[in-house]
């Protein structure tokens, strides 16, 4: 990892969590991206990892420096189009992009700003972190599926961030398809994120309630049958397939979404029941679930906006 630069965007709970490893094998091949307030505290304060300090390197958008390898971006992606300009200075001829956001948008807009010629698809599996300020601990470290569309023969870039992933010690799987998998997780969000909104529940009740698995499963088929209309190739045994990450989380954790909404941060419902209901229609697909959850947790949202105004 010598001579190697890796950017985070975002140092929330996922993004803090990942580069605190790779800050853990090289301190230098690390720094996190952010401007204004952001910028200012992270600099003062830095991150706490699972009760170990670190004082991982800070750059604004300013600083025209050493071009990254690989950017990382964690973020809401509320905040996305807005906080792309600020990697400009820092994007080469070589730096490749992987987004661990939620949501199936954030590829194509990060392309539309750089090029997708520099944007592999990500997401993240089965990571329990969770952020108190900057105070970020997670017990399962999850897997990041990332790679090319297809991946029957691997690239050079994948295999290029395949090694960095080995040497930090991030677990990683690239499956040959990698647009179900995007899909597959976007399916789980659509079900257990929203789901624990309107329950207020950590993984535990899904682990153990019936009623809980019931309401995630149904707003989780409502994609399923949305993504066999844009032929991805998602079945039913997929939706079981998540209890294998779900029974390994731990009880007492919470779906990013519960977070944001227990501290008051807008949710990402938008680009999960929104994208629902938005190609319900374009497939003449019923979404009847998700248009519940849409109007449940934008009434949540409202009545959290409300105490604080």
């Amino acid at each position: 990892m010598k001579n190697k630069l890796i950017l985070v965007l975002g140092a929330g709970a996922m993004g803090a969590a990942y580069a605190s490893r790779f800050y853990d094998f090289n301190p230098d091949c690390i720094a996190f991206v952010a401007s204004g307030n952001r910028y200012d505290r992270l600099k003062k304060s830095g991150v706490i990892v699972n009760t170990k300090s670190y004082p991982i390197n800070v750059l604004s958008p300013e600083d025209d420096g050493q071009k990254a390898d690989l950017i990382i971006i964690s973020l809401k992606h509320h905040h996305l189009v807005e906080a792309l300009p600020q990697l400009r200075n820092f994007v080469g001829q070589n730096t490749v992009f992987l987004s661990i956001m939620n949501g199936l948008d954030s590829e194509p807009l990060i392309g539309a700003v750089f090029g997708k010629e520099k944007v592999l698809f990500a997401t993240a599996v089965g990571i329990d972190a969770q952020r108190d300020g900057n105070v970020i601990n997670f017990s399962k470290n999850g897997t990041i599926f990332f790679g090319e569309t297809n991946n029957a023969v691997l690239s050079k870039r994948v295999k290029d961030i395949q090694e960095l992933f080995k040497i930090a010690g991030i677990n990683y799987q690239t499956p040959s398809d990698m647009m179900r998998i995007m899909w597959w997780k976007f399916m789980i969000n659509v079900g257990i994120n929203q789901a624990s909104v309107i329950l207020r529940a950590p993984y535990g009740v899904f682990q153990t309630s019936r009623y809980a698995q019931q309401i995630m499963e149904s707003a989780m088929r409502e994609a399923l049958l949305i993504a066999e209309a844009a032929g991805v190739n998602l079945v039913e045994g997929d939706i079981q397939e998540w209890y294998t990450f779900l029974d390994s989380l731990d009880p007492q954790g919470k779906t990013s979404m519960l977070q944001d909404i227990e501290a008051g941060r807008k949710t990402e419902v938008d680009i999960f029941a929104g994208k629902i209901i938005a190609m319900g229609k374009r497939y003449s697909i019923p979404t009847p679930v998700n248009l519940l959850l849409y109007n449940a947790i934008k009434v949540i949202e409202d009545i959290a906006d409300q105490k604080r105004s």
